[in-house]
C-alpha cells in the first residue's frame, strides 16, 4: 500500500541489466503520471547516447537528457548524460558535476540519490534496479535518513543481483518489489488533488 504522502520525483539507478529494466517501468506509466522522474544509468563514457529517443518509445511521458541549470518539472522522464554525474539542487534544478567517478561510475546514482534525497527530503521515492556494483546503497540510506520512501528490486527478479542486495544490506527497503510488481506500484502513485 502507498503511503499517504504526495511523491514530487522519482529517482531510479541501475546498471547492468538497467536499460531493458527501464524499458519496463516506463512502459508501465500513466500519461498523467505527476512527478518528475529521474534516472541515472551506468553507462560507458564515450558512448554518444541514444537512449531519449528509446525511452521515449517506451513512455507516454517526455524524454530527454538533464541540462545544467535546469527546473525539475513533473510528468517528465530525465536521463543524466553520459560522463557526468548528475545532481539536483536544493531549488529543484538540475546541476551537472565532473567530479572524479564514485564506484568507477560517472554519472553515480549515490551523488543523484544523496542530493535528491536533501532536495525533496519526504517528497522523494527512490529504487536501485538490477547492477553489479554496490552505488546506489549509501544514496539509498541517505533517501531514508531524510524521510524518503526506498524500494529496491528484488534481488533473485534482477538481471544482476549484486546492486539491489548492496542496497538492501546497506539501506533497507520499504519495500523489495519485482519489476513488474514495481512498475504496477510506480504506476499507481497518487496523483495531486486538483484544487
Amino acid at each position: 500500500m502507498m503511503t499517504r504522502r504526495s511523491i514530487e520525483a522519482v529517482a531510479i539507478g541501475a546498471s547492468a541489466g538497467g536499460v531493458e529494466a527501464a524499458c519496463i517501468l516506463l512502459d508501465a506509466l500513466p500519461a498523467g503520471f505527476a512527478p518528475a522522474l529521474v534516472l541515472v544509468l551506468h553507462l560507458p563514457p564515450t558512448r554518444s547516447t541514444t537512449l531519449p529517443q528509446l525511452f521515449a518509445r517506451h513512455s507516454a511521458l517526455p524524454v530527454k537528457e538533464a541540462e545544467d541549470k535546469e527546473l525539475l518539472c513533473g510528468g517528465t522522464v530525465y536521463l543524466a548524460p553520459p560522463d557526468y554525474h548528475l545532481l539536483i539542487e536544493p531549488d529543484k534544478r538540475f546541476a551537472l558535476s565532473a567530479d572524479e567517478p564514485h564506484h568507477f561510475s560517472r554519472p553515480s546514482i549515490d551523488v543523484l540519490f544523496d542530493s535528491a534525497a536533501y532536495a525533496y527530503r519526504d517528497r522523494l521515492l527512490a529504487a536501485v534496479l538490477t547492477g553489479a556494483s554496490s552505488d546506489g546503497a549509501a544514496g539509498l540510506a541517505t533517501v531514508r535518513a531524510m524521510g524518503g520512501l526506498a524500494w529496491v528490486q528484488d534481488p533473485a527478479d534482477a538481471d544482476t543481483s549484486i546492486m539491489p542486495g548492496a542496497a538492501l544490506a546497506q539501506a533497507g527497503a520499504d519495500r523489495v518489489l519485482s519489476l513488474a510488481d514495481m512498475a504496477a506500484a510506480l504506476a499507481k502513485i497518487e496523483q495531486p488533488m486538483h484544487r
